[in-house]
Parts: structure tokens; C-alpha cells; sequence
């Protein structure tokens, strides 16, 4: 009998777990390669996990609403032909039988079993991870989710419910309930239902006028994974400083004629990106990643860029194979994956497989910033604001100042592989291309 083991996928290099929503298969049901076997959900995207094999289906070894750390074995397939076609449907592994966890997973999947456990209390709707973070950014609160009729599995509420109520709610056809929603209205509700259990937790206090905001899903990853990298990685910050004015010159003159002929804006991010990308080629360690001792250098150039979504959280979609794309191509990935990012429609492989990281501290006016490496990478390059400043600046006819448009530029980078020499000189490298631009450059 010849066994494929189906994991839960990686769905990015923030995420480190994902709630199973709904199985399309049971044990003892045939499945062939690429059918969709289940559907998941983070954060960030809902998706489906295909199979990675044909055969029968002999395990479940995990039930709706858990939530599951990624790499760990969901299901069991029988790829034997001849064993598939005589094989009775076994029924779900019970909770006894779930694969043990290592030590490293151990405090994700408890907290997962716990996570997991409060929609169910009470017979409580279940919602994705997806639906409570448009929940607590529209302000729905619980009360007026349990409301909304569910065109879901079940009547599980989807996003496009959701947003079908905000819509109407934004046009008066519906009333909302006056009571705000935490972002764990589910758990809030089920500790509702258990007042002698609550009631012997100490509630901590807090002096002064404050007030308290719970962390979303979201943004515990977001802060689990930058410690994380902090206690991984030995930071080293290099900063260095750019005369960009020819290239922003250049941007003003054709971002018309770009926009009416590709229908891209042009913005400065793919100019960065090409000029990163041209350096990484110079300074191919600046692209890898440790695995122990053993240093991984990534032939692949896939650039990831930091993006704000409208809750304030940071995701990082991923521009792959960013050194095979001209500056249209550059142009039509940024502006795509910024777009699909703000409106959550990010695909799952739309974050993942990112050797370098680009995070533009300028967008909200800062000079200058010291980033925290994305990991697996080893550096993140951060740019400033682009700001007119009076410099010196050489000619023929000797030293003389003039009002130049003048960015910051910093990268932040592991200094177990990566020292101070090569971090320096790639960040002035990049620099150095960005002050080279050439101002004749044809669209």
C-alpha cells in the first residue's frame, strides 16, 4: 500500500497555521491530482488545498474549525490502484490519534486547540479568520454577525456576505447593533456562556486613562514573527543617502504617456525593485538564506514588497522572478499585488518563496527607518521620503549648491552571513544606481 501524506501548506512566511473551514472529501472518497480535497483560511486569504496525488482517501486526521499548523499531516491518500478500488471508508481519526507535534509546535497547536474550541462552545457560528478581521475593520460586531444570514457551508458566513452587509449597512437597509465587537467576539462570547470560570481569572488593572484594544489574529503573527527574527538574527543597520532627482524628473515627465498606453501608473517602487534587482546580481549572497551552517544562495530573484493594508497590518506579497521583468512588467506586478493585497484577494502563493525584501518608509514621511529582516532572508532595504534639499554638487566649473531631490536609503541585514563590508557596499551600490539614472531613458 503505497501512502501520500497531504500537509497543511505554508501559506506565507508569516503564517505559521491555518483553520481547516470545510472538507470536500471524507474517507474512503476517490480523489485524483489537483481535485480540491478541502478548503482553508488565515488571516489574510481563504483557499483550497488540491491534492498532491490520486487514490482514495483513507484518514482525516482533523475535523472542521480546527486549527492546524502548517506542515503537519491532514489526510492520508492510498495511491495503490488496486487497493484504492476495495477500500471500505475509514472513519476520521478521533482526537487520540492525532500525529504528535514537536516541541518547536507544541505552544502553536495548543494555542490552536484553544482558539479553535471557543466558536464551538454553545453552538456558537463558526467565522474564518477572514470574515472577524473585515468584522473588526467595518466595526460588525458579534451580535450583528450571528445575524447575517450565511450563504456558506452550513450558513457559514463567506466574505461576500459580509460585504454584502456592509454595503447595505452603508445604505441604510440595515441596522447595526450599537455594541462594538472585540477582535475575538467568538472566544468573548463563548467565556460569556462560563461566568464561574471567568470569574476566577484575575483581570489585570491599569492606572490612568486608557484604553484597551485586543490584537487581532493578524497582528499576533505580525508580532510573534518579528520577535522572532530579533531573536534570530543579529541586526546590523547601514544607512546611506541618494540624488534621485533625474530619476524623479524622468517619472514626472512620462507617468502620463506610461499611464495612457500600458494603463499602469508608474510609481517609484518598480524603479527601486530594478535597481535592487541589478545589484543582487553584483552581490548574489545578499540573496539566500541560513539553514543551520549551511548557507542557501537563491538563484530565483523574487523581490517581496512590505504593503499597508487598510487595517494598519503589513503583508508581503512577492514579485517573482523579478530580474526576468522590464519596467512595465515591474509596473503591472506592483501595482497588481498592491491592489490585491488592500482588497484581501491576495492568492496564498502570492506572499510565499520572497530572497529579499523592499519596505518604503517614505510613504508615511519618515526619513529613514531600521526594518526587521523578513525571515528566512538575511537583509531588507528600506527607503525614505523623497525630500528637495539645498546640496553641494560638482561641475566643470567647481563646487556649487543646488536644490536636489535627496532620499535616505537603510538596510538592515543578518550579520551572522551577511558583514559590514558587503552590507555597506550593496547598499551603496543600489544607491549609486538610483543616482545614475538615466534621464533620457526611453518608456
Amino acid at each position: 500500500m503505497a501512502i501520500v501524506e497531504l500537509v497543511m501548506p505554508k501559506m506565507g512566511e508569516s503564517i505559521m497555521e491555518a483553520t481547516i473551514l470545510r472538507w470536500h472529501k471524507k474517507a474512503g472518497d476517490h480523489v485524483k491530482v489537483d481535485e480540491t480535497v478541502l478548503e482553508i483560511a488565515t488571516d489574510k486569504v481563504d483557499s483550497e488545498v488540491p491534492s498532491i496525488a490520486e487514490g482514495v482517501i483513507t484518514e482525516l486526521l482533523f475535523k472542521e474549525n480546527d486549527v492546524v499548523p502548517v506542515g503537519t499531516v491532514i489526510a492520508r491518500i492510498n495511491t495503490n490502484a488496486d487497493a484504492a478500488a476495495n477500500t471500505a471508508p475509514i472513519p476520521a481519526a478521533p482526537v487520540a490519534s492525532e500525529p504528535k507535534f514537536t516541541a518547536a509546535a507544541a505552544p502553536v497547536a495548543a494555542a490552536a486547540q484553544e482558539a479553535s474550541a471557543a466558536p464551538a462552545a454553545g453552538g456558537a457560528k463558526f467565522y474564518s479568520p477572514l470574515v472577524l478581521t473585515i468584522a473588526q475593520q467595518e466595526g460588525v460586531s458579534f451580535a450583528d454577525l450571528e445575524r447575517i444570514p450565511g450563504s456558506g457551508a452550513d450558513g457559514r458566513v463567506t466574505k461576500k456576505d459580509i460585504l454584502q452587509y456592509v454595503a447595505d449597512r452603508k445604505e441604510g437597509k440595515v441596522i447595526a447593533d450599537v455594541t462594538p465587537a472585540p477582535a475575538a467576539a467568538p472566544a468573548a462570547a463563548a467565556a460569556s456562556r462560563t461566568p464561574a470560570v471567568a470569574a476566577t481569572v484575575a483581570s489585570p488593572t491599569y492606572n490612568g486613562n486608557v484604553e484597551i484594544i485586543e490584537m487581532d489574529r493578524m497582528r499576533k503573527l505580525i508580532a510573534n514573527h518579528m520577535v522572532m527574527s530579533k531573536q534570530t538574527s543579529p541586526h546590523v543597520t547601514s544607512f546611506a543617502e541618494a540624488d534621485v532627482t533625474n530619476m524623479v524628473k524622468w517619472r514626472d515627465r512620462v507617468k502620463g504617456e506610461f499611464e495612457k498606453r500600458e494603463g499602469e501608473k508608474l510609481t517609484f517602487t518598480p524603479l527601486f525593485v530594478e535597481a535592487i534587482v541589478k545589484c543582487i546580481k553584483r552581490f548574489p549572497l545578499i540573496n539566500c538564506s541560513l539553514d543551520g551552517d549551511k548557507i542557501i544562495i537563491k538563484k530565483d530573484i523574487n523581490i517581496g514588497m512590505a504593503t499597508a493594508l487598510p487595517s494598519g497590518n503589513l503583508i508581503v506579497p512577492v514579485i517573482k522572478n523579478a530580474d526576468m521583468l522590464n519596467l512595465v512588467g515591474l509596473s503591472k506586478q506592483v501595482n497588481g499585488l498592491a491592489n490585491a493585497a488592500r482588497q484581501n484577494k491576495l492568492k496564498p502563493e502570492d506572499t510565499q518563496s520572497g530572497t529579499f525584501t523592499l519596505t518604503n518608509v517614505g510613504t508615511f514621511g519618515s526619513l529613514m527607518g531600521t526594518p526587521i529582516i523578513n525571515q528566512p532572508q538575511v537583509a531588507i532595504l528600506a527607503v525614505g521620503a523623497i525630500k528637495k534639499r539645498p546640496v553641494v554638487v560638482e561641475t566643470e566649473q567647481g563646487d556649487s549648491i543646488a536644490i536636489r531631490h535627496m532620499m535616505y536609503l537603510s538596510m538592515s541585514y543578518d550579520h551572522r552571513i551577511v558583514d559590514g563590508s558587503l552590507g555597506a557596499t550593496f547598499l551603496t551600490a543600489v544607491a549609486q544606481e538610483l543616482e545614475n539614472f538615466d534621464p533620457k531613458r526611453s518608456v
